[in-house]
């Protein structure tokens, strides 16, 4: 039996981790997988907050927000950070969620070491590059770098061929964040308090 393929996640916001955590328990239950988690804390409480609840603990923490940060500031560090915890884990592939700063520098650090990027919600599109701002380019260039690209619609994927995607690297999931509810609601059914700590 061949050894695992390291699996790198790379999140930083709550959003991305509500997405995500999904995503993180399954490939930890699948033995073909070794997932590690990195989060650049961009969302630093309400980040915690999920992974406390979901149970995830990261294998890396960049903690790279500063008071008063630019938008540069905050790319070059998470480029920077990024691209050490790439250079230590060597994964055979990374995962990005969304259009954050953060996944479009995990998927940018990735590139330049010639690792995979696979791009959860994928294809979403306002034909605007500044609006939402700066996230519309943070999607299009996590667009033109990904290998695959799991699109939540069929209108996201269409997007994605008409940027000439080849349609074989696209595949419509849905959306994880409806996975994430089922799993809180299952949760909540399991342990009533726990709808305390998600008011």
């Amino acid at each position: 039996m061949s050894d695992p393929a390291t699996i790198l996640v790379v999140f930083g916001t709550r959003p991305e981790a509500i997405k995500l955590f999904p995503v993180v328990a399954a490939l930890k239950a699948d033995p073909r997988f070794d997932a590690r988690v990195c989060v650049s804390a961009q969302h630093r409480g309400m980040l915690d907050q999920v992974l406390d609840i979901a149970g995830i603990v990261p294998d890396h923490d960049l903690d790279v927000m500063k008071p008063d940060q630019s938008l540069d500031a905050l790319t070059a560090a998470l480029l920077t950070g990024l691209g050490e915890v790439m250079d230590a884990v060597q994964p055979a592939r990374v995962l990005v969620q969304g259009d954050t700063a953060t996944a479009m520098a995990g998927a940018l650090a990735a590139y330049y070491r010639k690792v995979p990027v696979d791009h959860v919600e994928a294809g979403l599109r306002s034909g605007n590059i500044y609006h939402p701002w700066p996230e519309e380019i943070n999607r299009k260039i996590i667009g033109t770098i990904a290998s695959l690209h799991f699109a939540p619609t069929e209108t996201a994927a269409q997007a994605l061929k008409a940027e000439k995607v080849d349609p074989a690297r696209i595949h419509v999931t849905g959306n994880t964040v409806i996975d994430a509810l089922h799993w809180v609601t299952a949760r909540i059914a399991e342990t009533p308090a726990l709808a305390g700590g998600l008011a």
